[in-house]
């Protein structure tokens, strides 16, 4: 039976020495808590959504991306119930073996990379959808996601295996809550090289998500599109969350800097990427077909409103200096 292992930060390329823990404070363990709750309440009420509103995307139109978001929020819903589990784990034992760490940090590369990889094949898929709008039935059809997907999910588990075969390592860290690759202070040249590959993989998912997100809203303005589009909306926003949330850790693991401030650094970083994962679902909540329409009329309303009162006021101003001639 493998020995569990106290927890401590001062790792060494070995295998690490007992130590007495740092201390966890109680605002830690609830944050935890309250982000895995929170996440997989929000993820599943999303899809849930998703469900009840099915027959209005099974179009062929639709499809495709109906598949596609409901992979994303899978991925996220697995990813704050898995990953979750795991650190409350660690949150309340501070003890671990080697082989838990090497699976929760399998977990986290694996549900780390498929959210970014299905959201920037979202934004290529309507992009596509828009801006070649009579060829997208014979080059994206559900076949296809469904193919794409296997080999996106396929890609992410090939690259988190990968240190269960020894190549690359899993390692325990600060404050001994969750595993992860060696970013911090690598071994050997295979810590480097996975690093370097999950954090290229990510940057390069999100920056083509911006490009076919930029590309799909100008071909939108140039058609000059007068209602609200549902999912160009969410597309967008679901880009700007993950920049927003997955830009510092990814840039931080590219970086690979020692010491323990970069420890704590990429620990920040990881609480803003887990957001992501939380603010995923609450766009297609909140930036739902009815709820657009619903801003796009206040919105509307309260134009004209304010162009009525300019009129009025102009009115009125041009009114008084003939009511009253002295005032010249």
């Amino acid at each position: 039976m493998e020995m569990m292992t106290t927890c401590h930060l001062n790792q060494t390329c070995g295998q690490p020495n007992s130590s007495v823990p740092p201390p966890m404070s109680n605002s830690g363990l609830a944050i935890s808590c309250f982000t895995m709750l929170f996440g997989t309440i929000s993820n599943l009420a999303a899809l849930s959504i998703l469900a009840k509103s099915r027959g209005r995307f099974c179009r062929q139109s639709k499809a495709p991306f109906l598949l596609l978001t409901v992979a994303l929020l899978l991925a996220d819903l697995g990813g704050h119930v898995i990953l979750g589990s795991f650190a409350l784990y660690l949150h309340m034992n501070h003890q671990y073996t080697m082989k838990l760490c090497d699976v929760f940090g399998t977990n986290m590369v694996f549900f780390g990379l498929c959210p970014l990889l299905f959201g920037c094949v979202m934004a290529v898929e309507r992009c596509v959808a828009i801006t070649k709008p009579f060829c997208r039935f014979n080059m994206i059809t559900v076949a296809h996601v469904v193919r794409v997907v296997l080999f996106l999910s396929a890609l992410a588990l090939v690259l988190a295996i990968l240190p269960l075969l020894k190549v690359g390592t899993y390692t325990i860290q600060y404050p001994c809550t969750w595993c992860f690759l060696r970013v911090t202070s690598p071994c050997f040249a295979a810590d480097t090289y996975l690093a370097l590959i999950f954090s290229c993989l990510g940057l390069t998912a999100l920056t083509l998500s911006l490009f076919s997100n930029i590309m799909s809203v100008a071909s939108l303005v140039h058609a000059r599109m007068k209602t609200p589009n549902e999912v160009m909306a969410q597309l967008v926003v679901i880009t700007v969350v993950s920049c927003v949330c997955w830009s510092p850790f990814l840039v931080s693991a590219l970086k690979q800097s020692p010491g323990t401030s970069a420890q704590k650094l990429i620990y920040v970083a990881l609480r803003i990427a887990s957001w992501n994962q939380i603010l995923d679902p609450w766009v297609y909540i909140l930036l739902r077909k009815t709820v657009l329409f619903r801003v796009y009329e206040i919105a509307k309303g309260n134009i004209k409103q304010s162009r009525n009162d300019v009129c009025i006021f102009s009115s009125l101003m041009h009114w008084f200096p003939k009511c009253h001639p002295s005032s010249k």
